[in-house]
């Protein structure tokens, strides 16, 4: 929930089940009470932002929760098309990825990442990291397109 009380639309871009589970596991044990999405590679994360191939009507995310590792275009991918088109830069991306390359977190930050993530291996590490993400973004950060 923001911090006026409306539930956020979270987009989860996210290939991996398991990573997938523990995400929407995070949201309810932590009575998260936002909108997930979840698309499972980069041609479907696009697809959703554009409103396209079954899309249509969906709503526009607040938050992006990035995974960099996704088949078909890779999280770098869907960054660059995300931060480079002028309708979709301002929502936050969160990289959230088992990387934890220099590489990977400087090219993130270059291709204007809003904030890296290395995913925790353990459970309750990677559920207490979403809960984190979540009171940042949505209670203390004001996100584009919601006033107070």
């Amino acid at each position: 929930m923001s911090s006026i009380g409306q539930p956020i639309e979270v987009l989860l871009v996210e290939d991996d089940p398991g990573d997938e589970l523990i995400t929407r596991e995070a949201f309810e044990d932590n009575k998260i009470g936002n909108n997930l999405h979840v698309v499972r590679d980069g041609l479907e994360a696009l697809d959703f932002l554009y409103r396209r191939g079954g899309y249509e009507g969906k709503p526009r995310p607040d938050l992006i929760l990035l995974d960099l590792n996704l088949p078909k275009y890779d999280g770098r991918q869907v960054l660059e098309k995300i931060k480079g088109d002028p309708e979709l830069r301002a929502i936050p991306v969160v990289v959230l990825t088992t990387s934890s390359a220099e590489e990977d977190i400087l090219r993130s930050y270059k291709l204007f990442a809003n904030a890296y993530v290395t995913k925790p291996v353990d459970l309750s590490q990677f559920m207490a990291v979403i809960r984190q993400i979540d009171e940042f973004f949505v209670t203390v950060v004001r996100l584009p397109g919601r006033s107070h």
